[in-house]
């Protein structure tokens, strides 16, 4: 009888929820090879990713995300087999439903970086996949993919006006864009630990591009509505 009971009790249970897979592919910042409006030369060396504007100055990502209440640091890798790749990091956020990798890129491979991403995003590996730094599209042409996504994949794409320059590659490869830019701005990594808590609540577009207008609001000390302007309009 006992054992009947914890059966049916295990039926009526509700299965836990997939673990969401995030990965982030950071470009960092690199005054000598990148188009870019040129930064100091110590955070905008690189080859350097602990000084590195997009990754270990206050508002990048290793730095944001390891001080943050929402996202518990799991894993560090300085050796990670590709010399392009300078640091892997693994979250984990503390609902325990996702988990996040986050990679810094050389600043002189930003077109592998790039290149890189959109193969996760082809993968079906993951659930959403992330690109922040320069618009590597403002510098040289990449060939769109000529293959589909193999699995349901959302994305951000934090650079200067990724709208005109990514959206509609990635809507034909069959990816969907979750956050994109409109104007000229700086991907910093605070923009993508607002957006996540929505996005991992399930919640529409819209809501993303307040969470992320919120956050550019209060770095770049704007007025919120300008800072909405920042992010394009994707709903629902």
């Amino acid at each position: 009888m006992l054992r009947a009971l914890t059966f049916a009790l295990l039926l009526l249970t509700p299965l836990a929820a997939a673990e969401k897979r995030i990965a982030v592919f950071v470009g960092l910042c690199d005054n000598a090879t990148q188009g870019i409006m040129k930064v100091g030369a110590k955070i905008g060396d690189g080859d350097k990713p602990a000084d590195n504007l997009y990754w270990g100055c206050s508002d990048g990502l290793r730095s944001h995300f390891k001080a943050s209440k929402r996202w518990k640091l799991e894993k560090s890798e300085t050796t990670t087999g590709d010399d392009r790749i300078l640091e892997r990091l693994t979250f984990r956020h503390i609902s325990g439903d996702a988990i996040l990798v986050a990679e810094a890129w050389r600043g002189s491979k930003l077109k592998d970086c790039y290149q890189a991403c959109e193969k996760a995003m082809l993968s079906g590996e993951n659930n959403l996949v992330t690109f922040i730094g320069h618009n590597v599209l403002m510098d040289t042409a990449i060939d769109p993919p000529t293959e589909k996504a193999k699995g349901k994949t959302d994305a951000i794409v934090l650079c200067c006006i990724s709208d005109r320059y990514f959206r509609q590659r990635l809507e034909d490869a069959g990816v969907r864009p979750v956050l994109l830019t409109t104007q000229l701005m700086y991907p910093g990594s605070f923009i993508l630990h607002n957006a996540l808590e929505p996005w991992l609540q399930g919640k529409a577009r819209g809501t993303l591009r307040d969470a992320a207008g919120l956050a550019y609001a209060k770095n770049q000390k704007l007025k919120p509505a300008a800072a909405k302007g920042v992010f394009a309009r994707l709903d629902p």
